[in-house]
């Protein structure tokens, strides 16, 4: 038994460390409201509990916290406190990539990690995560993919971009490749970007993940997608070379593609790996672009706004380089055109922007 004997919160989070009756430093999680509604906050902590215990205790990995302690009807659990390590996206808003470009390699190699450890584990984990509450392993697999079905072509349309019969059949052919991983089905964190990566800002990084309440097993690529594609803290992510001057910056998409083919062989496949890793990066940021309305209403100069073209041009620049889905690729190629123009006030280069500059507004 594990007693809280004093504690300082964590904001703006429902984390706070704390210290035990025995002097040991811990992290305790409690739940709450989360914008995200698709599940209550029952089921979310029951979620992370199931993941973290199966990540350390089953596959014995040290690539999350260990839980210490739980109290389901409380709604808390008690973590491991993963201090010193601090969450990359300060480091890397508060110096700049390329004073973390070793901790950022870090970040790609331990998210290849989980997919290599995790493929093939699937039955293991749900055994363990049903112990706890229903579960459906389906709906995590679909993920993103079910509403994408119905409705992922539909800001094209409000756009005015025509949608042709080719269009629609590869589309398909991206949420048929999505939706059924074969070897790649392996475990997410659900929310794969680098505030969510513990680093050690001096020394060896030692990157470990946390924040596992949306966990489930889906398509590995689709935590590939953060190293080629900016989400919603940043307006570029490209460490292709020449994309930031001449500084030499690890090229993080290879890094994660590497880790992962340690378990996922598949992943040396260039036409598999391309196939899956455009799918992904184009799902993303057709989601991305239901915010069209949302945006719309944002003053001029809005940082998101831009944000959004540099998302839709880097899926299509993702898949181009794969030489994937050509039909996809011109279509957020046309999508970012229409976007320039419906707001000039994003008429800027964002592909001449640092890789991780952040978004400000």
């Amino acid at each position: 038994m594990i007693n809280v004997v004093e504690w300082t919160r964590l904001e703006p989070w429902r984390v706070a460390r704390a210290r035990t009756d025995r002097g040991e430093s811990v992290i305790v999680k409690w739940t709450g409201p989360h914008a995200d509604g698709r599940h209550t906050e029952e089921w979310r902590l029951r979620t992370e509990l199931g993941a973290l215990r199966f990540l350390t205790e089953d596959l014995r990995v040290d690539l999350a916290p260990r839980v210490f302690g739980e109290d389901l009807l409380a709604g808390r659990i008690i973590l491991e406190d993963l201090a010193p390590r601090v969450a990359l996206d300060g480091l890397l808003r508060r110096d700049g990539v390329f004073a973390h470009a070793v901790r950022l390699e870090a970040f790609a190699r331990a998210r290849g990690e989980l997919g290599a450890v995790t493929a093939g584990q699937a039955e293991l984990y749900y055994r363990r995560r049903e112990r706890l509450g229903q579960v459906d392993p389906e709906a995590d697999r679909l993920g993103r993919v079910a509403r994408l079905r119905r409705e992922g072509l539909s800001q094209a349309k409000v756009l005015g971009v025509p949608i042709t019969g080719a269009v629609e059949r590869e589309f398909a052919l991206a949420l048929a490749e999505l939706a059924e991983p074969g070897p790649f089905l392996t475990l997410s964190n659900g929310d794969p970007e680098t505030n969510n990566a513990l680093v050690c800002a001096d020394g060896p990084p030692d990157a470990r993940l946390i924040d596992f309440e949306f966990a489930g097993f889906t398509h590995a690529l689709h935590d590939a997608v953060c190293l080629h594609v900016p989400g919603p803290a940043w307006m570029q992510v490209s460490t292709n070379a020449g994309a930031a001057g001449s500084e030499p910056l690890p090229q993080v998409g290879e890094v994660y593609r590497r880790a992962l083919a340690v378990g996922v062989p598949q992943a040396e496949d260039e036409r598999l790996y391309g196939m899956a890793l455009a799918a992904a990066c184009v799902a993303f940021a057709l989601v991305r672009l239901w915010r069209l309305q949302i945006l719309d209403r944002r003053t001029a100069g809005d940082d998101s706004r831009a944000q959004l073209v540099s998302t839709v041009e880097a899926a299509a620049s993702t898949a181009r380089e794969h030489h994937a889905l050509p039909q996809l690729t011109g279509l957020c190629q046309r999508l970012a055109e229409v976007l320039r123009r419906r707001w000039p006030d994003t008429d800027v280069d964002t592909a001449a922007l640092a890789p991780y500059t952040p978004r400000l507004r």
